[in-house]
Order: structure tokens, then sequence, then C-alpha cells
């Protein structure tokens, strides 16, 4: 296959633009000839310092890229790095205005995410059905490559070396214990486990494990400080790194415990077992994080909240399901939790 240059289109949110990764490993793998621009937001550029032949080409949508002009310059600048083909992992309406600029350069292949949103609209109607499981997104984003007559198997993927620790001394982690990152925090409320109850999982984990919490913004540390304040072996990594050290840190952790948020995708691309919980979405819809046994997801109970999953982003909750996350018993979290650590 002659060189390509492919530019990659995934503006966010921080989940989806994680779980690209794995798929871009075999990408690299698959075609080492091949070059890549991901077009991404300037933060998460970290996510992708390990791959070859890769750069980062951040947007400004405050104020450069901003509106229908701000995305016409960035098709200009996007063209003037000629790339051969574009595979929109989006499908957005900023993408779908870029792809309609690039319409008229029919030499330029281009392939867009096919996101099922049928099915997934039928998996969280407001009635009882039955859950079966959909195309996972990761399979989603290589189908987009594959459309542009570059097929992978993730199969085959490859989990690079673990990055070098981050300098910890601001943390002081006990290196005699195991490390248990527990990220509690969610987008949306219907996604979050109960304060209370995570709790109670943190004060028995750190017993045994060093637990390093994890959390975004002012607020979020500020009510994390609470339990490293509490508990001997808890400290807060809120806050405490930029983002590629934080990526580092994530890496030599042995367990994640996360909602269904950005930070089990994290944790996944660098092989750690990941421990999720999930309450107004769940795995069946697609997003579970990458090469993680089923087993390892919790689900709040269908039985007493038959209408679940009520939305694919966690973003709607129905009347009555506010608790739902509750019939996950703390005991069950912890019991999975040492199954996952090498102690049952």
């Amino acid at each position: 296959m002659a060189a390509k240059h492919i530019m990659v289109l995934r503006f966010s949110a921080l989940g989806d633009v994680a779980m690209c990764l794995p798929v871009l490993r075999c990408l690299v793998q698959t075609y080492p000839e091949l070059r890549i621009t991901v077009v991404t937001r300037k933060r998460f550029a970290p996510i992708f310092t390990e791959l070859p032949n890769t750069a980062v080409f951040s947007p400004d949508f405050s104020v450069t890229h901003k509106g229908v002009t701000g995305l016409y310059r960035l098709y200009k600048s996007l063209l003037a790095q000629q790339p051969n083909a574009i595979a929109d992992l989006h499908n957005v309406l900023r993408t779908k205005i870029l792809r309609s600029y690039f319409a008229p350069r029919f030499w330029i292949r281009k392939a867009v995410l096919n996101k099922g949103r049928k099915a997934k609209k039928q998996l969280t109607r407001a009635r009882q059905k039955t859950l079966v499981p959909l195309v996972p997104q990761v399979h989603r984003y290589a189908q987009v490559f594959e459309r542009l007559g570059l097929p992978i198997s993730l199969d085959s993927h490859e989990f690079p070396p673990k990055p070098i620790c981050p300098n910890t001394a601001a943390l002081k982690p006990d290196q005699n214990r195991k490390w248990v990152g527990v990220a509690p925090f969610a987008a949306h409320t219907g996604k979050q486990y109960p304060l209370d109850l995570m709790q109670k999982v943190v004060a028995f984990l750190q017993q045994d494990y060093q637990v390093i919490l994890f959390g975004y913004g002012r607020e979020e540390r500020a009510q994390l400080d609470v339990w490293a304040k509490a508990y001997k072996h808890v400290i807060n990594a809120t806050s405490v790194y930029d983002f590629d050290a934080e990526l580092r840190l994530i890496a030599q952790l042995d367990l994640m415990i996360s909602m269904d948020s950005a930070n089990g995708h994290l944790a996944a691309n660098y092989n750690v077992p990941v421990l999720s919980l999930w309450g107004a979405t769940h795995p069946c819809l697609g997003f579970a994080p990458f090469g993680q046994a089923n087993a390892n997801s919790l689900t709040a109970d269908r039985q007493q909240y038959p209408f679940l999953p009520t939305a694919v982003y966690g973003n709607k909750t129905r009347r009555g399901y506010e608790d739902a996350m509750r019939t996950i018993d703390p005991k069950t979290l912890i019991e999975l939790a040492l199954e996952l650590l090498g102690k049952s």
C-alpha cells in the first residue's frame, strides 16, 4: 500500500477520545507507513504521544475556529497538510460541516462513524426491553478505517510497555502496597455511585491497599480531600499533575474503580483491570472499557428498575430511578475488587 496521510477527527468527549487509542495502535501496527494526524482538543494530545508517525492538530473552537467561518479556516489548515483520507470518528455538526468543505476534493477518501442511533434508542426507550449487546464503540471506530480501505483486527492489539511513573513525592504513596485508583464522579448524576456507599468501599480497601483518588476541578478535589484526611492509606491525586503525568500515574495502578466515565477508558488503555459501575447507562450500549471482561461491570438491578438503561450517555434519569445505583451492594463491589486484585 502506498504511503498515506489520514486525518482522524474526534474532538470530544475525553472517554470517547480515549477509546480511539487501541484502534490507532492497531492501525499503526498494521500500516507502519501510514501518517496520521489526530484532530482533537489540545488537552487530549498526551493520549496519543506513544504513537509513531502520529501528530495532533488542536482546533481552537473558542476563537480561531469558532462558528462556520472558523470551521472553514480549520478546513484550509487541514487541507494544507495534504491528507489522502478523512476518518470522522465523531459524526457531529462540526465534522459534518468540515466534511462538506472537503466534499469537492474527490481524491480525498472519506468515511464516517455509524453511531447506531436507532438500536441505541430502542435500548433506552421508556419501557421494558431485552438487552442485546450492541457493537462496541472501538469496533465502530475500526469500521471507519475499514471503509477507507484500511482494515484492522482489534484481536491483534498489543499493549505497549507501561510509561515511566511520574514523580510521586507530592503524594507519597506506599510503594509496598498495591495501588487502587478510585474515580467516584461522573458527568451526570445518573451514572454516579452514591458517595456514601463509595466511601465504605474506600474505607475497606485502604486497610490493605493504597487508594488513590481521581477527580476533576476544585469542587471534586475538596470532596475527595475529606476522604484523604480521614483514612491513612488514601491519597488524592486530583489536580496534582498535568494530564500527561496523570496518565502515567494511572498506568501504574493495579486496579481502577470508576463509573461509566473517562477514567475507566484511560486505565484500560494501559492494561489496568477496570471495575466499572453502571446506573442510567449500561455496558450493552457499547461503551465498556476496552479489553475488560463482562464480569468487571456491575450494573444497577433491572428487576427493581426495569426501564434501565434510560440514556446512552447518562444525561436522562427517569423519575423514581434516582437511587437505582444503590442496588449495587458495596459488599459486592468490594468482593469483585479483591478478586481482581488477586485476593479472594
